[in-house]
Protein backbone atom coordinates (compact mmCIF):
# COMPACT_ATOMS: atom_id res chain seq x y z
CA UNK A 1 0.00 0.00 0.00
CA UNK A 2 1.16 3.57 -0.69
CA UNK A 3 2.84 5.65 2.22
CA UNK A 4 0.37 8.15 1.59
CA UNK A 5 -2.87 6.49 2.14
CA UNK A 6 -1.46 4.65 5.21
CA UNK A 7 -0.25 7.92 6.86
CA UNK A 8 -3.50 9.48 6.07
CA UNK A 9 -5.35 6.96 7.89
CA UNK A 10 -3.04 6.63 10.54
CA UNK A 11 -4.37 10.58 10.88
CA UNK A 12 -7.53 10.30 10.35
CA UNK A 13 -7.95 7.62 12.93
CA UNK A 14 -5.61 10.04 15.30
CA UNK A 15 -7.98 12.71 14.99
CA UNK A 16 -11.38 10.73 15.46
CA UNK A 17 -9.82 9.65 18.32
CA UNK A 18 -9.42 12.84 20.29
CA UNK A 19 -12.32 13.98 18.75
CA UNK A 20 -13.75 11.11 21.08
CA UNK A 21 -11.30 12.22 24.00
CA UNK A 22 -12.47 15.79 23.69
CA UNK A 23 -15.88 15.22 23.58
CA UNK A 24 -15.60 13.23 26.40
CA UNK A 25 -13.57 15.96 28.59
CA UNK A 26 -16.35 18.53 26.78
CA UNK A 27 -18.81 16.37 29.36
CA UNK A 28 -16.98 16.52 32.71
CA UNK A 29 -16.13 19.91 32.01
CA UNK A 30 -19.55 20.77 31.69
CA UNK A 31 -20.88 19.05 34.83
CA UNK A 32 -17.97 21.33 36.30
CA UNK A 33 -20.22 24.55 34.84
CA UNK A 34 -17.46 25.39 32.25
CA UNK A 35 -17.80 28.40 30.11
CA UNK A 36 -17.19 27.60 25.94
CA UNK A 37 -15.65 31.13 24.61
CA UNK A 38 -15.62 31.81 20.63
CA UNK A 39 -18.34 28.64 19.55
CA UNK A 40 -18.14 30.69 15.63
CA UNK A 41 -13.97 30.56 15.85
CA UNK A 42 -14.36 26.68 16.62
CA UNK A 43 -16.35 26.06 13.61
CA UNK A 44 -13.89 27.82 11.34
CA UNK A 45 -11.20 26.03 12.64
CA UNK A 46 -13.03 23.12 12.26
CA UNK A 47 -14.09 23.76 8.49
CA UNK A 48 -10.12 24.44 8.28
CA UNK A 49 -8.99 21.33 9.02
CA UNK A 50 -11.62 19.49 7.15
CA UNK A 51 -10.40 21.58 3.90
CA UNK A 52 -6.87 20.79 5.08
CA UNK A 53 -7.17 16.93 4.66
CA UNK A 54 -9.39 17.51 1.30
CA UNK A 55 -6.16 19.99 0.01
CA UNK A 56 -3.95 17.47 0.82
CA UNK A 57 -5.29 14.12 -0.79
CA UNK A 58 -6.57 16.63 -3.92
CA UNK A 59 -2.87 17.70 -3.89
CA UNK A 60 -1.60 14.55 -3.76
CA UNK A 61 -3.39 12.88 -6.45
CA UNK A 62 -4.18 15.61 -8.91
CA UNK A 63 -0.29 16.69 -9.11
CA UNK A 64 0.88 13.42 -8.83
CA UNK A 65 2.87 14.38 -5.76
CA UNK A 66 5.46 11.79 -4.74
CA UNK A 67 7.34 10.91 -0.72
CA UNK A 68 9.73 14.16 -0.56
CA UNK A 69 13.30 13.43 -0.55
CA UNK A 70 13.35 14.78 2.92
CA UNK A 71 10.61 12.86 4.23
CA UNK A 72 12.76 11.15 7.20
CA UNK A 73 13.79 14.42 8.78
CA UNK A 74 10.19 16.14 8.05
CA UNK A 75 8.77 12.72 9.48
CA UNK A 76 11.22 13.07 12.76
CA UNK A 77 9.93 16.44 13.30
CA UNK A 78 6.50 15.20 13.05
CA UNK A 79 6.89 12.51 15.45
CA UNK A 80 8.41 16.00 17.95
CA UNK A 81 5.42 17.52 16.92
CA UNK A 82 2.90 14.37 18.05
CA UNK A 83 4.98 14.25 21.19
CA UNK A 84 4.56 17.43 22.16
CA UNK A 85 1.55 17.19 21.36
CA UNK A 86 0.39 14.22 23.62
CA UNK A 87 1.88 15.39 26.48
CA UNK A 88 0.17 18.59 26.16
CA UNK A 89 -2.78 16.24 26.24
CA UNK A 90 -1.91 14.03 29.20
CA UNK A 91 -1.08 16.90 31.33
CA UNK A 92 -4.22 18.80 31.21
CA UNK A 93 -6.07 15.72 31.31
CA UNK A 94 -10.02 16.10 31.40
CA UNK A 95 -9.07 19.85 30.97
CA UNK A 96 -8.01 18.97 27.71
CA UNK A 97 -10.55 19.64 25.08
CA UNK A 98 -10.62 21.11 21.24
CA UNK A 99 -12.94 23.90 22.34
CA UNK A 100 -11.88 26.79 24.58
CA UNK A 101 -13.91 25.89 28.10
CA UNK A 102 -12.90 27.43 31.41
CA UNK A 103 -13.90 25.63 34.05
CA UNK A 104 -14.60 28.05 37.22
CA UNK A 105 -12.57 27.50 40.44
CA UNK A 106 -9.09 25.81 38.64
CA UNK A 107 -5.60 27.72 38.05
CA UNK A 108 -4.13 27.50 34.66
CA UNK A 109 -1.86 24.27 34.13
CA UNK A 110 1.32 25.38 34.40
CA UNK A 111 3.33 22.05 34.84
CA UNK A 112 4.44 19.49 31.97
CA UNK A 113 4.69 21.56 28.76
CA UNK A 114 2.91 24.18 30.10
CA UNK A 115 5.64 24.99 32.59
CA UNK A 116 7.44 26.52 29.40
CA UNK A 117 4.98 27.33 26.81
CA UNK A 118 1.33 29.09 27.04
CA UNK A 119 0.26 26.67 24.05
CA UNK A 120 2.39 23.93 23.48
CA UNK A 121 -0.67 21.52 21.67
CA UNK A 122 -1.01 24.52 19.36
CA UNK A 123 3.07 25.14 18.73
CA UNK A 124 2.50 20.94 17.81
CA UNK A 125 -0.48 21.99 15.84
CA UNK A 126 1.40 24.57 13.73
CA UNK A 127 4.41 22.20 13.05
CA UNK A 128 1.90 19.14 11.80
CA UNK A 129 -0.17 21.44 9.47
CA UNK A 130 3.14 22.49 8.06
CA UNK A 131 5.10 19.55 8.00
CA UNK A 132 2.65 16.79 7.11
CA UNK A 133 2.12 17.86 3.12
CA UNK A 134 5.74 18.28 2.93
CA UNK A 135 6.72 15.12 3.80
CA UNK A 136 4.22 14.14 0.49
CA UNK A 137 5.75 16.71 -1.29
CA UNK A 138 2.24 19.18 -1.11
CA UNK A 139 3.54 22.49 -0.95
CA UNK A 140 0.74 24.28 -2.21
CA UNK A 141 -0.99 22.30 0.95
CA UNK A 142 1.67 23.32 3.32
CA UNK A 143 1.93 27.04 2.32
CA UNK A 144 -1.56 27.99 2.52
CA UNK A 145 -2.96 25.82 5.36
CA UNK A 146 0.27 26.84 7.69
CA UNK A 147 -0.53 30.75 6.81
CA UNK A 148 -4.34 30.05 7.33
CA UNK A 149 -3.65 28.23 10.42
CA UNK A 150 -1.47 30.69 11.92
CA UNK A 151 -4.04 33.47 11.54
CA UNK A 152 -6.94 31.02 13.27
CA UNK A 153 -4.41 30.16 16.13
CA UNK A 154 -3.22 33.60 16.87
CA UNK A 155 -6.52 34.40 17.47
CA UNK A 156 -7.35 31.90 19.06
CA UNK A 157 -4.66 31.88 21.62
CA UNK A 158 -5.77 35.64 22.30
CA UNK A 159 -9.18 34.50 23.22
CA UNK A 160 -8.13 31.69 25.09
CA UNK A 161 -5.60 33.71 27.18
CA UNK A 162 -8.65 36.49 28.24
CA UNK A 163 -11.01 34.10 28.97
CA UNK A 164 -8.64 33.02 31.59
CA UNK A 165 -8.17 36.37 32.52
CA UNK A 166 -11.55 37.45 32.84
CA UNK A 167 -12.23 34.06 35.04
CA UNK A 168 -9.08 34.86 37.32
CA UNK A 169 -10.60 38.77 37.55
CA UNK A 170 -14.01 37.61 38.09
CA UNK A 171 -12.29 35.76 41.32
CA UNK A 172 -13.70 32.36 39.91
CA UNK A 173 -10.12 30.96 39.13
CA UNK A 174 -8.35 31.15 42.49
Amino acid sequence: MNPFWIFLTFLLVQRVSELLLAKRNERVARVKGAVEYDEKGYKVIVLMHIFFFISLISEYILLARTLSNFWVPLLILFIIAQILRYWAISTLGYYWNTKILVTPNTSPIRTGPYKYLNHPNYLSVILEIAVIPLIFSCYITSMIFTLLNLVLLKRRMRIEDQALSTMKARNIVP
